[in-house]
């Protein structure tokens, strides 16, 4: 079940903090018909600011047969190709353009949300802002690469490369006639992702008295021998005074499992939150709890509940994204009383 557009905002401008900046405020007071017209939206301000301050720039290889000799020539190819006869040479330089991979995702993104249903003023607007990227190329969108390191100098471009990654892979596409058709809407692997960050960040800013990161647990070994362990990667820890919640944000299509027509909680978010807590615990001296939190479904059946296991309350529990946001709040804030402050 899909949240309301409205608290998808919410959830973004807290997984990206630049959305709280005063040019993305009336968003919120904004009503659209679907997804592709809140990522238009967002695109449109944050890609105008940005031409103001100017496009990224980047150092492209060059691969060009000319007459002017500019970086390094390449034999090999000129001989082939016979251009010396035409007094030509086939060159390869660096060229500071805007044709960067950066710009090439945004302009793909942009060209591929004009076939979306988005409103006449929003398309307007994107192809005002695609006359600014004339020089640069698209992309397949099946071979983009997301893993983009940002320093200094292509840091504002983290959150308008969030929001593509999120549009294009939301647009899943299939075929019809020849004719490929836009589909709704963000898979539950993208969701989850926002999801986890959108809670993170949400404590880090309402609760800046605690301590809320994404640490890695180490495994507590009677020797040092680790060799294919995986990883214990949590999503958000909470710590406050002598207290410790690990959460596991799960955003499922079904928060529960299905045995012998019994419900039950899926088995391996359960023990994987209960190994989190067990080697948290001999690693600090503090108590340490966890929790699943599931982002409630259409399901009969909604697990709410708190289990004591070998000494540590284990809870598994559901937030309701598709209640008013200051409702999603309030359970939020209610967590770091119940298992913080309490």
């Amino acid at each position: 079940m899909s949240p309301p557009i409205k608290n998808i905002y919410y959830m973004l401008s807290y997984a990206f903090y630049s959305l709280n900046f005063k040019e993305y405020k009336k968003v919120a007071s904004e009503e659209f018909d679907n997804i592709y017209e809140l990522f238009s939206e967002l695109l449109i301000i944050a890609l105008n600011k940005q031409i103001k301050q100017g496009l990224y720039r980047d150092y492209i290889e060059v691969d060009e047969t000319t007459s002017s000799i500019r970086g390094k020539i390449n034999i090999t190819e000129s001989i082939n190709e016979l251009n010396f006869i035409n007094k030509k040479l086939n060159c390869i330089y660096d060229e500071f353009s805007v044709n960067s991979d950066l710009n090439k995702i945004i302009k793909t993104t942009l060209t591929i949300l004009l076939k979306a249903p988005i409103t006449k003023i929003q398309r307007r607007g994107i192809k005002n802002i695609l006359l600014y990227f004339r020089d640069v190329d698209t992309l397949d969108t099946n071979s983009i690469n997301w893993q983009i390191r940002y320093d200094r100098n292509n840091q504002d471009y983290r959150m308008i490369i969030g929001i593509c990654n999120l549009t294009l892979k939301g647009l899943l596409q299939s075929e019809k006639k020849g004719e490929k058709k836009l589909m709704e809407f963000l898979d539950n692997q993208l969701m989850n992702r926002l999801y986890e960050k959108f809670i993170l960040n949400y404590y880090r800013k309402e609760h800046k008295y605690l301590k809320a990161y994404s640490p890695q647990i180490e495994w507590q070994l009677d020797d040092d021998f680790s060799e294919m362990l995986p990883r214990m990667q949590t999503d958000i820890t909470l710590e406050y005074e002598d207290k410790i919640l690990i959460i596991d944000a799960k955003y499922y299509s079904n928060t529960t499992q299905s045995y012998f027509d019994t419900r039950t909680i899926h088995s391996h978010n359960l023990y994987q939150i209960f190994t989190y807590v067990k080697n948290k615990e001999v690693e600090v001296d503090n108590e340490v709890s966890g929790m699943l939190l599931y982002a409630r479904t259409r399901e009969e059946i909604q697990p709410d509940h708190d289990y004591s296991m070998s000494g540590n309350r284990i809870s598994v529990k559901t937030l309701d994204l598709n209640q008013d946001f200051e409702m999603i709040k309030n359970q939020l804030d209610s967590i770091v009383e119940d298992y913080l402050k309490a």
